[in-house]
């Protein structure tokens, strides 16, 4: 069963594909993964080219979605 972020309507998780992560358009491609390739110097075009059923806006809203649980989790420091 599929279900759609609230916020993110390009963003879905299903117990059924990649063991529930959150994943862009129910396609097999996890937003860990986005940002993964976006951080090792990938560029938005260049994943575009690679995955052609990839659309731009999938990966704002990957974006989108990561910031947005960064605003929801608390970090504890620890006091040295």
């Amino acid at each position: 069963m599929e279900i759609k972020h609230h916020q993110f309507d390009r963003i879905t998780m299903d117990p059924e594909k990649c063991f529930g992560k959150p994943c862009v358009r129910g396609l097999r491609m996890p937003v860990a993964s986005i940002l993964a390739y976006l951080s090792g110097g990938m560029s938005i075009d260049e994943m575009l080219r690679q995955w052609p059923e990839l659309e731009r806006e999938d990966i704002y809203q990957a974006l989108g979605f990561a910031a947005a649980l960064m605003e929801e989790r608390v970090v504890p420091l620890e006091h040295s």
